[in-house]
């Protein structure tokens, strides 16, 4: 890679005065060096997407579109070399890794192809010499926080419908995956994309960084996925200047197995959404209700599943740690793990994936989100009780849901407090649909028309003829 160390902003790749060390959570070893951005660069940063503003938002939309379809075809044509980037510094296999840079890709398609349905409005007037319009405007300069576990995909799921709507902005990478962030403004640089219509901030200060946009005036909306912690923080400072926010937060997301679902078919599909990227994802299931009738054989291929799934390693220590101390806790208040449940040790951070049976709503695993690849299963005999306890948390990102009974269906899928769910192992994430939560997961939708929407400002026009 070339710039690997440096940061993107205006058209110019930066250097830092200082530089922060990127490591391999596999081996522990570091990568490299890379840019640490302080106040003034990212000041910098936010004048470089100001200046570069007006004549993006100007700018027709079928050639906003066509940028971004040239960025999508130089992701999708790195798809290998900036996957070898993502499993190096994030971990995950090299397919997942491969593939999410391809999701990313179709994330900018889809985006560049809602630039053409930006419509506006005709409302009726109040009198006959009254003409009512809305007019749909970009918020303005933008600034996206991503996190270190997507670290391609959350990237194009907040640029593309930014760029879509005509805004500019200034990317904050997660200091632990900056170089995977780094390969994607390249390709937005080779793809011909304007000079601060796209800024790369590289910082392993993200409190400065985030001080700097919530300060500034001109920057008019903020994305952020990570915690909801800092989330709750981000919407503190953001009362200022009254910003517009869009915050994907935790998540513990339930899945109820009813006992006329396919058992083997539901754990085959919870296995698949528990040990993609080794169970660090906001969407990952975290408790895994069964009814006791299929216990035994949704049980059963869960551990087959488990046993043969390919991980790669944790993040870094504190992850690894953090499963640990739900584990042992399960463990000491009476669960049993049919399967891992224990660090392998050595070099790395790695973690077998582990099913736990026995698992009761009091343990620590079911309070806290494991973010690890650690599938707890919990049985229950009430159909009716079992979906207060799904919602007896304070997150409502993704629920899952295995039944055959269209009556259920619609009665659990409208009792779930959950911003999305999914039945039967429906897709959550494609393009097309807006992806988000609600409670303390967060509020605002990434994905299909609701996510340009949100980067969206619509002006009241109300013009009286005269005679």
């Amino acid at each position: 890679m070339a710039d690997t160390g440096r940061a993107l902003i205006g058209a110019e790749w930066r250097e830092a005065d200082g530089t922060f060390t990127v490591y391999a959570p596999a081996t522990g070893q570091p990568l490299g060096e890379v840019a640490d951005c302080g106040p003034e660069l990212t000041a910098r940063a936010v004048d470089a997407a100001a200046e570069a503003f007006p004549a993006w938002r100007a700018m027709p939309a079928h050639e906003r579109a066509d940028l971004m379809r040239a960025a999508a075809r130089e992701l999708a044509a790195r798809a290998e070399t900036i996957g070898a980037i993502m499993t190096a510094e994030q971990g995950k296999p090299l397919a997942e890794a491969t593939g999410e840079v391809l999701s990313g890709a179709d994330h900018l398609l889809w985006a560049a192809e809602e630039t053409r349905r930006l419509y506006g409005e005709t409302v009726p007037g109040a009198h006959a010499d009254n003409r009512i319009w809305l007019l749909p405007e970009p918020v303005g300069v933008v600034a996206g926080i991503t996190p270190w576990n997507f670290p391609v995909s959350m990237i194009t799921r907040k640029l593309g419908p930014a760029l879509a709507a005509g805004c500019t902005v200034v990317l904050k990478p997660a200091e632990l995956t900056p170089l995977s962030a780094i390969a994607v403004a390249e390709a937005f640089v080779a793809a011909g994309l304007p000079a601060g219509v796209f800024n790369l901030v590289t910082t392993s200060r993200p409190a400065e960084f985030g001080a700097v946009v919530m300060a500034d005036p001109r920057v008019r909306k903020v994305s952020f996925t990570g915690s909801t912690e800092v989330g709750r923080e981000l919407i503190r400072q953001s009362a200022q200047d009254v910003k517009r926010l869009s915050v994907e937060l935790g998540g513990h997301a339930p899945v109820l197995v009813f006992p006329d679902a396919d058992p083997v078919a539901a754990a085959r599909a919870v296995a698949r959404s528990k040990f993609l990227n080794a169970g660090q994802a906001c969407t990952a299931p975290n408790r895994i209700y069964v009814h006791s009738s299929l216990a035994a054989a949704f049980t059963a291929e869960l551990v087959r599943r488990a046993e043969a799934a390919e991980l790669g390693p944790l993040i870094d220590e504190r992850a690894v740690a953090k499963v640990t101390r739900h584990v042992e806790d399960a463990l000491a208040r009476g669960a049993t793990a049919l399967t891992g449940g224990r660090a392998s040790g050595g070099r790395g951070t790695s973690y077998p994936a582990t099913v736990l049976s026995g698992v009761t709503d009091d343990m620590l695993i079911c309070r806290e989100e494991t973010f690890g690849p650690v599938a707890p299963v919990l049985e229950f005999d009430d159909c009716d009780t079992v979906v207060a306890r799904a919602n007896a948390t304070p997150y409502g990102l993704t629920a899952y849901v295995w039944t055959n009974d269209l009556n259920r269906t619609i009665r659990i899928a409208e009792e779930l407090q959950f911003g999305m769910v999914t039945v039967n192992g429906g897709p959550l994430a494609p393009p097309q649909a807006p992806f988000g939560g609600v409670k303390s997961s967060g509020y605002g939708r990434e994905g299909g028309h609701h996510g340009v929407a949100d980067y969206l400002e619509y002006k009241y026009l109300s013009v009286g003829l005269g005679r």
